[in-house]
């Protein structure tokens, strides 16, 4: 784990924290999250309380709180609620939708294409200090704060 600020934005492949894992995940996709971010921050700066008014590239989208803003503009938001053996609920848990958690928006997670034989999906995230992918929904359901489905077309290519 290394939370750091770096000029252009992005820490050597080695280092990271919770954010650099959903940017990363995006950009092996041909997604670029930084300049999405950065663009709309631009176009609506108050929508971003953790920008203050003065943004900055080199950090912007690797502010949880950022990308919650940022979800929230352009992705659809999705149930908050996890409930074992519930298929219905389940279904509503993808691979790929991004789970935000904490009262403070304060890390975030990419639900896993696996799950566990209730029904719950596993979570990959940077916990401990390096990517894991596990139960996060089960010991972090409680600080659960958004759960959203990205609209990629909203998310600049690269």
């Amino acid at each position: 784990y290394k939370s750091a600020y770096y000029q252009g934005g992005y820490p050597p492949e080695a280092e990271g924290v919770c954010t650099d894992l959903v940017w990363r995940a995006l950009w092996s996709a041909g997604y670029d999250l930084k300049t999405s971010v950065d663009r709309d921050i631009a176009a609506a700066v108050e929508d971003y309380p953790r920008v203050e008014g003065s943004p900055d590239p080199n950090i912007d989208f690797r502010r949880v709180p950022n990308l919650f803003a940022f979800f929230s503009r352009t992705s659809t938001s999705l149930t908050t609620e996890v409930k074992p053996w519930d298929a219905g609920n389940a279904a509503e848990w993808q691979p790929g939708d991004m789970v935000i958690f904490g009262r403070g928006c304060d890390h975030i997670g990419i639900v896993s294409d696996r799950r566990l034989k209730n029904g719950i999906p596993l979570i990959i995230h940077h916990g401990w200090g390096h990517p894991v992918e596990d139960n996060a929904l089960g010991y972090l359901g409680d600080q659960i704060a958004a759960h959203f489905r990205l609209d990629l077309k909203k998310i600049e290519t690269r």
